[in-house]
């Protein structure tokens, strides 16, 4: 069990540490689940709260955040001072000295110096595993491949033919890179080629051949890069699909054949990225946002949860909705339907004004009109 001072704990995280008492710190937790062993994280108000219910004997708090009595270790950056201590907490999944008995490796295949496989590995023809990189049970290297050093592929993990991985790449259960891309074609234009064309589908009941189009490109994972579990990464047509140094992916997250993303980009869960899509560095893209394909997304853009991306934005662009539009523009379109439910509010409060004005106004034309016809 590891167990740190309070002072280490303050070095470690940057902070300023307001003693009322000692502690040895085996753990951290919420303050209702701690004890006196236990570092309470109190990172937002409701936290702050609980500690006059918690058993803990310290906490940590955000900056100007002062508790009479209490021993606090106040950082300016609470969430950056969170990863420190669970970086400082953390052990990783155990895995094996060497090689498994039950893994299987090609002969023309090279191994790096302190490289770990786990059961099962399969590391296929001419394959390169750098030096201390670790592949658990499970796992599959294709022909070619080049993985770096310093790696850590999880349980399950699929690489395909001549994938290049970099170093210190961490990828989790299950993910798939260098799979063949979605792209077909038909001997004749096809429905989707005639709506994109002419905005509308002529033919009828048209029985298409569809080919398969191979991809001969493969997938280039860059530095530092981390994928999380059930992601598919597809090999590209002719040119490789590339992931940039430093990029974080979340869990069930596509990207098709031949895109192109950026440095220090942040993917979030269940987002689905379209063939040949070009995304700049330090994109940050929400939860179940889709990009369509053939489009580019400037460096530094957000685009925000559920957006539907169908055309391309510049550099420093927010994007919200669906389809999706300038976040400017959003709050704009909100506000117009806002004024419009309003507009139709007051209509319906007046609509029985409307209503006897307009019998008024006609019986008053029909009285003018027979007036005139007994003249």
């Amino acid at each position: 069990m590891r167990t740190f001072t309070l002072e280490q704990i303050a070095q470690i995280t940057g902070g300023m540490l307001s003693k009322a008492q000692d502690a040895a710190i085996t753990n951290i937790a919420p303050p209702l689940l701690a004890d006196e062993n236990t570092l309470a994280l109190a990172l937002g108000e409701e936290e702050i709260n609980n500690l006059s219910q918690t058993k803990a004997k310290a906490a940590l708090v955000p900056l100007g955040v002062n508790i009479e009595g209490f021993t606090t270790i106040e950082v300016e950056r609470p969430r950056l001072a969170m990863m420190k201590l669970i970086t400082m907490f953390y052990e990783e999944p155990r895995t094996n000295d060497g090689i498994h008995p039950t893994a299987t490796v090609h002969p023309s295949a090279k191994l790096g110096q302190n490289v770990s496989l786990g059961p099962n590995v399969v590391i296929a023809e001419n394959a390169q595993i750098g030096d201390n990189t670790k592949i658990l049970a499970n796992g599959y290297i294709g022909n070619g491949a080049v993985i770096g050093t310093d790696c850590f592929f999880h349980p399950g993990v699929n690489i395909g033919d001549r994938v290049k991985v970099g170093n210190k790449v961490i990828l989790h259960h299950g993910v798939s890179l260098g799979a063949d891309g979605f792209s077909f074609v038909t001997e004749n234009p096809n429905n989707i080629e005639q709506a994109r064309k002419d905005g509308e589908i002529k033919e009828n009941n048209v029985e298409q051949v569809i080919f398969k189009i191979p991809s001969i490109g493969s997938v280039v994972i860059g530095n530092n890069v981390e994928i999380g579990a059930n992601t598919a990464i597809d090999r590209g047509t002719i040119e490789n699909t590339v992931i940039g140094d430093n990029t974080k992916i979340d869990d069930l997250v596509m990207i098709g054949h031949n895109c192109r993303v950026g440095k220090g980009c942040m993917i979030v869960s269940q987002v689905g990225i379209a063939g040949s899509c070009v995304i700049g560095d330090r994109v940050v893209i929400a939860g179940q946002a889709g990009l369509a394909d053939h489009i580019s997304i400037g460096d530094d853009t957000i685009i925000a949860a559920k957006a539907g991306v169908t055309k391309s934005f510049p550099e420093k662009s927010i994007v919200v909705g669906a389809p999706a539009v300038p976040r400017k523009e959003f709050i704009k379109q909100l506000k117009i339907m806002k004024d419009a439910g309003d507009l139709i509010a007051k209509f319906k409060k007046y609509e029985p004004l409307l209503k006897t004005f307009e019998e008024g106004v006609n019986e008053g034309v029909n009285e003018g009109i027979n007036e005139g016809v007994g003249k």
